[in-house]
Parts: structure tokens; C-alpha cells; sequence
């Protein structure tokens, strides 16, 4: 009861604003993190492109984009379920069309009709915070005519100073994503064909998407600022993977063993979303809802 008073009060106070830049959320009450064991890049991931633009420093993965290159890495084993994490430092300045990614695909495996779980930062100009961007494609939705499940936030801090946590949780019954252990989208399982079932990788990236990613391509990539880097370590992947014994167990990002969320962990989502969502693809009135039926079944 105290936490229930404790949310409402400062919802009241701050109210569903995403100008409320530097107001943390409270505490979800569990840290998924701390239940996962850290690796090194090498422990699980290999280099996929751009190898001449990927280094390692003291346990830190650097990736970079410059006028010739981007780079991307994959981990070596594929996956059916799991906790997929990561700490990431983001470059500051002007960013404009530069995307940097953590997320899943089976692209490879199924060109042109693949599933994709996506955590992407959105470069931004001077002045302007990065726009995490959430979202899930299934079985050929992001290939061709795209339909995209996105939903968009601000954050509560700046993502170039420090290291931040963000982390995908796939079950066979919802998609979960973090930042700091604190949930901030849950996308569920409402039926399988709005749900990626396939194993898929995990990926990361930094490239130019200069045609979109930045206030819908009015900002392109300016190269006078390059190179664009992106910093990754204390990776996390732990799971099912797609060798794995079919009574492996799926593994859970809340304090119960049936998985979901938590009272407490739901209603600080929701208060993400009130006071930093910038974005929800089921709110958009321009869209066909007939295509993404998630949104009103």
C-alpha cells in the first residue's frame, strides 16, 4: 500500500510529462541484472562486419561509423528464450542519423522474412536528448513493406556521460525491455502470429540511417564529426538456446517463477511510460491498426 501511495503521489507532482527530464523512476523493487552472469565479448559474441572499426579496451567493446564504415558483432550461439543485456555509453555531440542497436534477429536464417527484437538509439543534434527506440518485427514484417511495432522514450539521464543497462527478456509468453532493471515496455504473446517463435541471435551495430532516424531524416550524419562510437560491456545472454534441451527452462525477469511482472515492476513501466514515452505505434492514427491487431484484440 505505502508503494501504490508513493506512485500516485509522484505522478500527481510531476504529471505524464516527458519534459520531466531528470526525475528517476521509482524503484522496480527487483534487478533482473544481478540474477544473470556477466561475459566478456569474446566469451560469446564474434565480430559480423566492420572489423577494422571494433576494438576491445579493457573489457569495453568499442564500435565506430565513419564515411567508410560501420561494424556489427553476433553472438555465437542462437537463442529460443533468454535475458539479453548489456551496458552501453553512447557518443555525445551531434549524432544525427547514426543508429547504434542491441538486439535480436534471425535475419541471416531467414532473409526476407525474418523476426527482430530491436533496442535502437536514435542519433540526435546538439542540444537534443536520444530517443531509445523499442521495437519487434515477425515473420517478414520488417522486410518489404515494413510494419513496425515501435514504441519510443526519452531517458531520465544522459546516456553519453556513464554506462547504462538495457536488456531484452524474450519468453514464449512476452518481450520485455529494461534500462537500469527498470521494465519499460512489455510486448505480450497474444497470439503467434504477433509473436517472434523462432531462434534468433543477438546482435549489436552502429550505422548510418541518415534516411530516417533522426526526426524522420530531416537530420542527416555529418561526417565532420566522425568517427561515431559506441561502447558495450558487461554483456549478458543467458537462456534457451536453440541446442538446449526442450525442458529447458525459460528464465524469468521478476521475483515470481511464473514470470511477467510484478505488481511493483508494472506499475513503475507505467510510469515510464506516462512521463517518457514519446512514441506508441498503437496510438498513431495515421497507421493501419488492421495490421498490427495487437493493438485493439
Amino acid at each position: 500500500m505505502g508503494f501504490i501511495l508513493f506512485f500516485s503521489l509522484v505522478f500527481i507532482l510531476i504529471g505524464p510529462s516527458v519534459t520531466n527530464a531528470g526525475y528517476w523512476p521509482p524503484s522496480p523493487g527487483f534487478y533482473p541484472s544481478s540474477k544473470f552472469r556477466s561475459m566478456t565479448f569474446n566469451q560469446g559474441f564474434r565480430n559480423l562486419w566492420g572489423p577494422s572499426h571494433q576494438a576491445i579496451n579493457h573489457d569495453a567493446l568499442a564500435i565506430w561509423l565513419d564515411r567508410t564504415s560501420g561494424s556489427g558483432f553476433k553472438s555465437v550461439k542462437p537463442f529460443r528464450s533468454g535475458y539479453f543485456g548489456a551496458s552501453i555509453k553512447l557518443q555525445p555531440g551531434y549524432t544525427a542519423g547514426v543508429i547504434t542497436a542491441f538486439y535480436l534477429s534471425n535475419n541471416e536464417a531467414h532473409p526476407g522474412f525474418h523476426d527482430e527484437v530491436d533496442i535502437e538509439f536514435l542519433g540526435t543534434t546538439f542540444g537534443k536528448p536520444y530517443t531509445l527506440q523499442t521495437n519487434v518485427y515477425i515473420r517478414g514484417s520488417g522486410d518489404g513493406k515494413i510494419i513496425g511495432r515501435e514504441m519510443k522514450f526519452h531517458l531520465w539521464f544522459d546516456p553519453t556521460q556513464n554506462f547504462h543497462h538495457y536488456a531484452i527478456l524474450w519468453s514464449p509468453h512476452d518481450i520485455i525491455f529494461f534500462v537500469d532493471d527498470v521494465p519499460i515496455r512489455r510486448y505480450p504473446r497474444k497470439s503467434d502470429a504477433t509473436f517472434p517463435l523462432r531462434p534468433m541471435w543477438l546482435y549489436g551495430s552502429i550505422w548510418d540511417a541518415s534516411s530516417w532516424a533522426t526526426e524522420d531524416g530531416r537530420y542527416k550524419a555529418d561526417y565532420k564529426y566522425q568517427p561515431f562510437v559506441g561502447r558495450f560491456t558487461d554483456f549478458k545472454a543467458t537462456g534457451c538456446s536453440a541446442y538446449s534441451s526442450p525442458r529447458c527452462h525459460p528464465v524469468t525477469a521478476s521475483p515470481g517463477r511464473s514470470g511477467g511482472l510484478s505488481r511493483r515492476q508494472y506499475m513503475v513501466m507505467k510510469w515510464v511510460q506516462s512521463h517518457y514515452m514519446v512514441y506508441n505505434y498503437c496510438r498513431d492514427n495515421k497507421r493501419d491498426h488492421s495490421l498490427t491487431p495487437e493493438c485493439w484484440k
